[in-house]
């Protein structure tokens, strides 16, 4: 079984929470007060993967998808186990649909969305095939990439002179009912609740003893690069305008203009756009194949990766006509409710319940 390390780990846990959170603005609907939207999510997301971590330390060795038979037994924590591989499928064909809109738009206009897509999940599953630690490596060289990347930014738009710190003001002025509505459901789903997946992951890391602070720094710096996305993204261009913006991170890349020699940077920020979507995807499907390997008791988790891959691409390709009813439509009104927030809310929280009773029974029995 492959191992991969705690920075691998921490590489690997940013790039997933980041994935295409920072595509669009999800917060947006707070308008200049999105970025207190983003951190409030961060704050509370920290508290929500602690529960996380804590249901790992009661189970030690095992996976997300063995936590539930252990604790409600085979016949009612099997079938809830299997709803979390069926989802991280829906799941990676649902970042495919996010690029489906996104690359025709930007640099790709001409290209036939089904041919970058097919190409992107050959990549992902050939990554699959060689199992976590290919991903981890990639991880470690593209991260400070893309977090240099991400500092050359804000330092370019500081000295374009579009910043207008103004715009950020007054701070809450329209009530906290405002500030307060992305936070639920989409806030802590989009990018924290998700983090539950890496239950999968966590037994694979060598130094299980780190993996608490490994995961919360990660999740802090996560929270750091999102709310510092979105108040630049406010002071460059407004309430109205970033609330208009389907894509208003990558918008914010193309008012970078320096001495009419520095500009016209989109494909740049395409490109690490694209890297963090790539890194959730495959950590989507990874982390599924695992579990289907683990709940159908197979030696080889291999034999699922091409089923898997294809009923991803096949969602992604199919999933939407447009970006409106994709961000807004299905998942919003029923995923979300009624899947999303069962799946990595409602279950753990019963798991941690059940587990702490179990756990104090049986030291009582055992004093």
């Amino acid at each position: 079984m492959q191992k991969i390390s705690n920075y691998q780990l921490f590489v690997l846990t940013i790039l997933f929470q980041i994935g295409t959170t920072i595509i669009f603005g999800f917060a947006s609907a707070a308008g200049r007060d999105a970025w207190i939207s983003m951190l409030i999510s961060t704050l509370i997301g920290i508290f929500i993967i602690s529960v996380y971590l804590v249901l790992m330390r009661l189970h030690p060795g095992l996976t997300l998808v063995e936590w539930y038979p252990k604790q409600f037994g085979k016949w009612l924590g099997t079938p809830i186990a299997w709803l979390y591989p069926l989802y991280q499928i829906y799941g990676g064909g649902r970042m495919l649909a996010d690029l489906q809109d996104l690359v025709p738009t930007t640099i790709l206009p001409r290209t036939p969305p089904i041919f970058f897509l097919t190409v992107l999940m050959l990549v992902i599953a050939y990554g699959v095939y060689l199992g976590i630690e290919t991903f981890g490596r990639v991880g470690e060289f593209l991260l400070p990439f893309f977090l240099v990347l991400f500092c050359t930014e804000i330092i370019l738009l500081i000295s374009s002179g579009v910043v207008h710190a103004e715009n950020l003001f007054p701070i809450a002025g329209e009530g906290l009912e405002r500030v307060l509505k992305p936070i639920w459901p989409v806030g802590l789903t989009q990018t924290f609740g998700e983090t539950v997946q890496f239950a999968m992951i966590w037994p694979l890391v060598e130094q299980q003893d780190k993996i608490v602070k490994t995961t919360l720094f990660a999740t802090i710096l996560t929270g750091t690069v999102l709310t510092l996305s979105n108040i630049f993204a406010i002071s460059v261009f407004g309430e109205i305008t970033f609330q208009r913006s389907t894509y208003p991170l990558y918008s914010l890349i193309r008012e970078i203009s320096l001495a009419d020699f520095i500009e016209n940077l989109d494909a740049i920020g395409v490109l690490y756009f694209v890297v963090t979507a790539f890194f959730k995807i495959s950590l989507h499907l990874f982390c599924s194949i695992r579990a289907i390997q683990l709940l159908t008791n197979s030696k080889n988790s291999r034999q699922f990766i091409l089923p898997v891959i294809i009923s991803s691409l096949f969602m992604g390709l199919t999933m939407t006509d447009n970006v409106a009813s994709h961000i807004n439509g299905v998942h919003m009104k029923i995923l979300a409710p009624y899947f999303t927030i069962p799946l990595w809310f409602v279950f753990p929280s019963m798991l941690l319940v059940v587990a702490l009773i179990r756990q104090k029974l049986f030291n009582q029995n055992k004093g």
